[in-house]
């Protein structure tokens, strides 16, 4: 009875087991409400893969950043697959820190990904990354508390109108917040929200010559306008508050409009999480009319780094997790409104999905608004609407994130933290040979 085992292995192998047989993927994510979801349906993967068992580390949004970069960077080896975003995915890929994905499977669909979101996901024609969930942003408001306000909020708004209508909305004995902005310190926290908003401004974060434009009336007009706004409408605390923050208070109905990402849509608007579910609509992003709306583009994607000894299974993974049949599986769980958006075109002509999702269309609009390529009024050198595609700014963008948080708490004025930023950036410009 003893050499059962041994004869029960054999049998495994006899019958096909394949090479990556018993292999454990150490998957790191962020604690975004689609991953976590997706975290609970894993038992479909590991029922149709038996042999890869799956070890989350699930982190917030600025930890999972730092983390993952520290261990790619020194070759850490930590991690089989990677959380990543848009920002990431090119330059790592030109350092040769990421795997291709070459092997995702012959039902998996590559060109069905829009192509907005694969574009920001490919190096020399290969992908690099696969998309769990694509997103612009865009604005997200109660209706009741706009028709209280004697308000209609246009398809397109202003910012001017913005700011009106979150003054009139609020009510602090109500607890009600006119508008909800992100504030917390990050160059992918406050500042994914303030590079795309500084966009619509007329700001751009270099000129031609990659000398850093913090010290232009643009800029300070930018967040002027922002810390102005939140100082009359937004809530207490908010140099605190991220998204998930921010998605907690609109859920609980302490904000009459809130400005982020598409993918927020089906969690405002989830009855069983949001006590606004049914009074939620959607509109653009605002401008002032130059031409540029304050809305960015990002994907949540899944990685492979380089040296990986278990590459294969990590694909495997990878196609399941971002796949159509994946959407399928969220969708007869949980409804068509909450599969993961923004990845596949078939998603946007799925009839089921736009009956269920008032907020498709919008996202898709604001999805292809977004141009990586050209996101400032005037010219620039770079490419990235809230964030620019250069391996120094994830670090000058933390530092001008804790200034700009800063101001919006009042320890420091707009033009103390414009000043510092503006000495800073060119700091790191010229210490990393830029001019």
């Amino acid at each position: 009875m003893k050499l059962l085992p041994l004869f029960s292995s054999a049998l495994v192998l006899a019958l096909g087991s394949t090479a990556y047989a018993q292999t454990t993927l150490t998957i790191a994510t962020v604690n975004n409400g689609d991953m976590v979801r997706m975290q609970g349906l894993t038992d479909d993967f590991t029922a149709k893969n038996p042999d890869i068992q799956l070890q989350w580390v699930t982190l917030e949004e600025n930890i999972l950043r730092e983390r993952v970069t520290t261990d790619i960077a020194t070759k850490g080896g930590q991690f089989d697959v990677m959380t990543i975003g848009t920002y990431e995915v090119p330059i790592w890929a030109k350092n040769s820190w990421l795997l291709p994905l070459d092997n995702l499977g012959d039902t998996y669909d590559v060109d069905d990904l829009l192509p907005a979101i694969r574009g920001g996901l490919s190096a020399d024609g290969k992908l690099y990354a696969a998309p769990f969930y694509g997103e612009s942003s865009f604005i997200m408001y109660r209706k009741d508390l706009m028709e209280k306000a004697g308000l209609t909020m246009p398809d397109a708004p202003t910012w001017e109108f913005v700011a009106d209508a979150a003054r009139k909305m609020t009510d602090r004995a109500a607890e009600i917040n006119g508008i909800c902005l992100r504030g917390k310190a990050g160059w992918g926290e406050n500042m994914a929200f303030l590079t795309a908003m500084s966009n619509s401004f007329g700001a751009r974060w270099f000129d031609e010559a990659w000398k850093p434009q913090f010290d232009q009336p643009e800029w300070k007009n930018t967040l002027q306008f922002y810390v102005d706004l939140m100082k009359d409408a937004g809530p207490v605390g908010a140099s605190s508050n991220g998204f998930n923050e921010n998605l907690t208070l609109f859920q609980q109905g302490k904000c009459g409009m809130w400005i982020d990402a598409t993918v927020a849509a089906s969690f405002v608007t989830d009855a069983k999480a949001s006590s606004v579910a049914d009074k939620v609509g959607f509109a653009l992003a605002p401008d002032t009319g130059l031409g540029k709306r304050g809305n960015w583009l990002w994907a949540w994607s899944l990685a492979i780094p380089a040296g990986s000894q278990k590459a294969d299974a990590a694909q495997k993974f990878i196609s399941w997790a971002t796949s159509k049949d994946y959407l399928a599986l969220v969708a007869a769980k949980d409804g068509w409104a909450n599969v993961p958006p923004g990845t596949r075109t078939s998603l946007y002509a799925n009839a089921d999905y736009q009956a269920a999702a008032p907020f498709a269309k919008m996202t898709l609009d604001s999805i292809n608004a977004a141009d990586p390529t050209n996101p400032a009024v005037k010219p620039v050198p770079y490419t990235g609407v809230q964030f620019v595609a250069i391996p120094e700014f994830a670090g000058m963008a933390t530092t001008v994130g804790q200034l700009f948080s800063a101001a919006l708490a009042g320890s420091t004025s707009v033009d103390d933290a414009l000043a510092q930023a503006q000495q800073s950036v060119d700091r790191e410009m010229k210490a990393a040979g830029y001019y």
